[in-house]
């Protein structure tokens, strides 16, 4: 059956598409459309049960009663625009044990080569209407609080799309257009975030320092949460990251950069150094020179900027140690102001002129700390405290600690050196502004800035033996590690650095750090050598000093996957934006796209269907948390699967796909995934600009999974609108998917190898007649058979195509007819109302002939032509279809009748099969009205003549329906093969069906005419005429008997009608013979 299906897509073309419009044709939509649909799914929020892809997104669901939180079965929105959207504001924006497909030893392989799992695009799930109402819940939340945004994102892509680019493949300034759009829809995102959450973010405690870890706190009035708002702050500077390293590996000729962005300015190679030339300059030149230079400073500078945008308020960051300095307001003008305090109060008790000393008599019992633990030390200078290997007071140690974490993070977040000398001049302490004081990049480039003058440095003298002093005082044993920290900084050395590293982005900040003041030191003294004193050339000296701790120097790929098996940073390591950041510094975005797409795809498909998880999905969490595999993205992370979705089509605009035609398997995943989101979140006029990014096969096999939730007629028009105009085939995409219902349906397990037999009446006998069951048809329609009928419906939309569209009705009513125990009939008669042939004849007839005809009226009109399909096992296809449009003027030789009569034989099928639904619908209608006679008493009063009628006119629907099926029904066909079928259809239908028409003659008789039993013993004349083709179906199913008996009761009936004068009087002139009296004379 399924292949039949895909035999009628061989000949449909779609044609010559002009995809010039696009998403232009739906933004004038009414932005109004927009709210309309929201506010109708907000109603309908409470049609389905609740269900979950997994147990993390039920977490993120709004603040709002669950039993508004589920979904209607129509899901679809009305037209989208984006730019209109922008002015819409959106409240709250947005079976076990299953085997997989991939065996273990297949996923290990992946692991270790880095390639996807095998997933058909052919075959992806299948999950129902019922699965998506309960599946769409968070995914509904989470498209709220994002719907405006992935608009805009779709709007800036769709502009790259219709952009003519003609700057060569190397150059990026075509692509960083789109980085700076995505890059300012985050930055806007995150001021109105921020607007909202800032006093909550400002009440968290610095994890630096050890308080209590973070945690999401929802505001009270909006369902956005600090967690939001660092996810957009992640995406911001993941975008910033993007376009830093798209300008380091592939230069943009563009310096001046666009108007929403900044570009990175690189020094120049022009620059002309000599042995007195500023560090400055000199330091210019090194990355002007250095490839990898440049690009550890441009992730430096970037790492800066992060700890500026998303750091915590220095003065909030430093509160706790203010507190517990206990000196108030003004506390930074005091300095150690405990200590000085006992310093004074010794000298006075000993009338000591001069200076204490540590070896003063008495003093280490009498210059004690306020718990007699430790003694003090003697004088203010600022090495003190490692000098004498004394203390401070324990307010002053809190006091030092809170000013070296403040310079520790003015250092860490790029602050200019002279920012940091007024801050400390601003609270007396100058001396650690010129302890800090001689980093190269203080007077170096900057991205966005042109290369200072020269001579505006201090000086030409190197600064390598600065930092080489700086190297050895952060190893001094009793430092504070915050002080230790900065001295590690400004010299590079990794060991102090990493102590007071509690981030991703502060471990990477510190190697890179380490490893570019490093290449700046190996550069100078191979190439100035007289800049540098000698004796930091001397590995035995004290200045011999291992800026590294020993470790190697790792690559930024090395990097990311060391940090994933760190305690102090590995959960975050393995978190969803730092695998892409990780991607993009190591160079492994292809690899990520890879690892990540396949399994992703494997994990939407095993959770569409299924509260829990399969084999496959508890071996990969098993696996990961051992690390036999790398970690992975979440599955229901749909903010990095945007995002990543972009970026990677952002790197295919810049042709750097590695994957055969330019279509990578992981990609695809990614942006199936993401089709999916768009689709259930109600983003529907969104998907046909994803899916033309897809391979044709992919997009079609996509597009037909997702289709399926839009109900609306008008909706389905704007939908085929905009596939055609991004060149997706349409009629495949129709096809495709009944094809994939049909192959994932439950139903698959109920259906018979054969037709089975119709079950109309009852097994039990009244009197000697059987009845029609009540309800035979059932009313139960499953979720598959919903989208089946759904699916067929788009075809009254779809232009043309008139053998492809009946052909697929056709198979459609035979699934249902192989439904075991009829428990398809109730879906076909459904679809019998919903695409009737009627309807179908007059939508498409006027493409096809230039005028709307329901050709359905031919079957009266010619005699002739029912001989035509009565002949044996005619080929539709054995002759040139007539006037359907074909070129060449054989098409024109033909008159508009007998292109109708053509169209009509192609119709047989599937109108033949409406036909038996009709009778099938007409029995019941029937039984329903014999379920309401009243009772004896009130027969013979208004109420039994209102029944009667209504009884009299369900008998004229059921003699009208059954017509077509006396002579010639199911008897054409189009190969060999369909005949099999259509016979096997005939034997299993024909028999009850017209036994039951037996039972409502004889019964209706009793209460109407007697004339209706003549019509029930003319039907056994028809079944035994020579050229009937209803004898051999009783004949083949043995059911001849069962006719012969339902005649026999048809005429003991017509005796006793006569005898008891039952029913009208008025008999035809031709019931003589059957009421056993001698017919009247006819002779004059």
């Amino acid at each position: 059956m399924l292949q039949q299906l895909d035999e009628n897509m061989n000949h449909v073309s779609v044609g010559n598409i002009n995809p010039q419009s696009r998403l232009g044709n739906w933004r004038t939509c009414d932005s109004t459309k927009i709210l309309d649909g929201v506010i109708h799914v907000s109603k309908e929020l409470n049609k389905a049960a609740i269900c979950t892809f997994n147990a993390s997104l039920v977490s993120r669901d709004l603040d709002q009663d669950p039993s508004q939180c589920c979904v209607r079965r129509n899901t679809s929105s009305p037209s989208l625009n984006p730019k209109q959207g922008n002015d819409t504001t959106s409240e709250g924006s947005h079976s076990e044990d299953e085997v997989s497909d991939l065996n273990m030893e297949e996923l290990s392989n992946v692991d270790i080569e880095g390639k996807s799992p095998p997933v058909s695009p052919a075959s992806p799930a299948w999950p129902t209407i019922g699965d998506v109402h309960r599946a769409l819940r968070p995914l509904q939340a989470e498209a709220d609080r994002v719907g405006k945004q992935v608009e805009e994102f779709a709007e800036t892509l769709d502009r790259l799309s219709n952009d003519k680019r003609e700057t060569p493949r190397s150059d990026c300034s075509h692509a960083l257009r789109l980085v700076d759009g995505y890059r300012n829809i985050a930055k806007s995102t995150v001021a109105y975030l921020e607007e909202i959450h800032a006093p909550e973010r400002q009440k968290r405690s610095s994890v630096r320092l050890g308080n209590k870890s973070r945690s999401s706190s929802r505001n009270s009035t909006h369902s956005t949460t600090t967690d939001d708002l660092e996810k957009w702050q992640q995406e911001e500077q993941t975008w910033h990251l993007l376009a830093l390293m798209l300008q380091v590996q592939y230069p943009s000729s563009d310096t001046q950069g666009a108007s929403s962005g900044e570009r990175l300015v690189r020094p120049s190679q022009d620059i002309e150094i000599n042995q007195y030339s500023s560090e400055s300059a000199v330091w210019s030149h090194f990355l002007a020179h250095d490839d990898q230079a440049w690009e550890r400073h441009t992730v430096v500078d970037w790492l800066k900027t992060c700890a500026e945008e998303s750091g915590q308020d220095i003065e909030n960051l430093i509160q706790d140690l203010e507190v517990n300095a206990d000196r108030g307001s003004g506390l930074w003008a005091h300095s150690w102001l405990y200590t000085k305090e006992a310093i004074k109060g010794q000298k006075r008790l000993r009338s000591w002129p001069q200076a204490l000393a540590p070896d003063s008599p008495g003093i280490d019992t009498s210059l004690r700390n306020s718990n007699q633990s430790q003694g003090l030390i003697t004088q203010l200078d600022p090495d003190a405290v490692s000098r004498q290997d004394r203390s401070l007071e324990l307010q002053d140690e809190n006091f030092e600690r809170a000013t070296w974490l403040a310079c520790w993070e003015m250092v860490r977040r790029g602050e200019s050196w002279n920012f940091i000398r007024a801050w400390c001049q601003e609270r007396v302490e100058n001396w650690r502004a010129i302890t800090i004081r001689g980093d190269p990049r203080h007077h170096a480039v900057k991205p966005g800035k042109a290369p200072r003058d020269p001579g505006a440095a201090a000086g030409w003298q190197s600064r390598a033996l600065w930092r080489r002093v700086c190297a050895v005082a952060a190893q001094t044993d009793g430092m504070d590690n915050y002080e230790a920290a900065v001295y590690g900084l400004a010299s590079g050395y990794l060991p102090s650095v990493k102590k007071v590293c509690r981030s991703w982005n502060d471990y990477l900040f510190a190697h890179y750090n380490c490893y570019l003041l490093r290449s700046f030191d190996d550069y100078i003294a191979r190439n100035f050598p007289g800049r540098c004193p000698r004796g930091l050339q001397d590995k035995s000296g004290p200045f011999n000093v291992n800026l590294t701790g020993g470790s190697r120097v790792k690559s930024g790929n090395q990097l990311v996957i060391l940090m994933r098996t760190l305690k102090s940073v590995g959960e975050e390591a393995k978190g969803s934006f730092k695998l892409l950041q990780g991607s993009l510094i190591g160079k492994t975005f292809d690899e990520f796209v890879k690892s990540n797409g396949g399994i992703l795809s494997h994990a939407l498909r095993s959770l569409s269907r299924s509260r829990k998880p399969s084999k496959f999905l508890r071996y990969l969490e098993k696996a990961k948390a051992e690390g036999k595999i790398p970690a992975l993205i979440k599955s229901d992370d749909y903010h990095i699967i945007r995002i990543v979705t972009h970026i990677a089509l952002i790197y295919r605009e810049l042709g750097l796909s590695t994957s055969k035609n330019g279509h990578n398997s992981g990609v695809e995943d990614f942006i199936d995934a993401y089709i999916n989101f768009l689709s259930m979140a109600g983003k529907q006029q969104l998907l046909p600009l994803y899916a033309s990014s897809l391979s044709p096969e992919r997009a079609i096999s996509c597009m037909a999974r997702e289709i399926r939730l839009i109900l609306e007629h008008g909706e389905r028009r704007t939908m085929m609108r905009l596939m055609k105009e991004y060149g997706i085939d349409l009629p495949r995409v129709l096809n495709m998917q009944l094809q994939m219902t049909m192959k994932n349906s439950e139903d698959n397990e109920e259906k018979d190898p054969g037709f089975p037999t119709l079950s109309i009446l009852d097994s039990k006998k009244q009197g000697e007649l059987r009845t029609i069951r009540d309800g035979f048809m059932g009313a139960a329609i499953t979720d598959d058979q919903h989208d089946l009928i759904n699916g067929f419906e788009w075809y009254l939309l779809l232009d043309g195509h008139w053998e492809q569209t009946l052909a697929i009705g056709a198979v459609l009513y035979t699934y249902f007819l192989k439904l075991a125990g009829s428990k398809g009939l109730a879906a076909a008669k459904e679809m019998s109302k919903r695409v009737s042939f009627s309807s179908l004849s007059l939508g498409k007839t006027k493409a096809i002939l230039g005028q709307e005809i329901d050709v359905s009226g031919i079957y009266d009109e010619d005699e002739d032509g029912m001989q035509g399909r009565r002949s044996s096992h005619a080929h539709a296809h054995a002759h040139h279809p007539i006037g359907l449009g074909r070129s060449g003027s054989r098409t024109m030789s033909y008159s508009q009748s007998e292109k109708e009569r053509y169209l009509f034989k192609q119709s047989n099928t599937f109108l033949n099969l409406e036909q038996l639904i009709l009778v099938l619908t007409a029995l019941e209608g029937w039984q329903e009205e014999v379920d309401k006679k009243p009772s004896h008493s009130d027969l013979g009063g208004p109420v039994g003549k209102s029944w009667r009628d209504g009884l009299r006119r369900a008998c004229e629907t059921v003699e009208a329906n059954i017509q077509p099926l006396l002579h010639g029904w199911l008897l054409y066909s189009h190969d060999d093969s369909e005949a099999r079928d259509l016979e096997q259809i005939r034997e299993a239908c024909l028999p009850e069906v017209l036994l039951a028409y037996t039972a409502v003659l004889n019964y209706s008789a009793q209460y109407l005419s007697r004339s209706y039993l003549l019509k029930s013993l003319e039907l056994g004349a028809k079944v035994a005429a020579p050229d009937s083709d209803l004898a051999g179906c009783f004949v083949s199913t043995k059911r001849m008997p069962e006719l012969v008996d339902a005649l026999a009761v048809t005429s003991m009936n017509m005796v006793l009608a006569e005898e008891y004068g039952i029913g009208s009087k008025k008999m035809s002139p031709k019931m003589g013979l059957w009421s056993g009296k001698e017919a009247p004379s006819t002779e004059g």
